[in-house]
């Protein structure tokens, strides 16, 4: 028989490793920014600084979704808030 703390635990695993797929959207976007920022240098050596500047600023904003699906699973695996509710603590 399954108790349901042991299904929130169940299924707050599986949330966490879902969210964690995030992760993988992250990593393609700032490969592409970073091989279009190469190429756009090789095209222009002259506006390196700039290329340089919009290239970091987009891959801080492409992590920002990996940094955020960390952190939901972070919580759902160790501070779950569903468990208090259910076990009435």
């Amino acid at each position: 028989m399954i108790t349901g703390e042991a299904l929130i635990i169940a299924a707050s695993a599986l949330g966490a490793g879902t969210a964690m797929i995030a992760g993988i959207g992250a990593g393609v976007g700032q490969g592409y920014a970073a091989g279009k920022g190469a190429e756009a240098v090789g095209r222009q050596p002259e506006a390196q600084g700039d290329i340089l500047r919009t290239m970091l600023l987009g891959a801080a904003v492409a992590e920002t979704t990996g940094i955020y699906a960390l952190v939901v699973a972070l919580i759902l695996l160790f501070a779950n808030p569903l468990l208090p509710l259910y076990t009435g603590l």
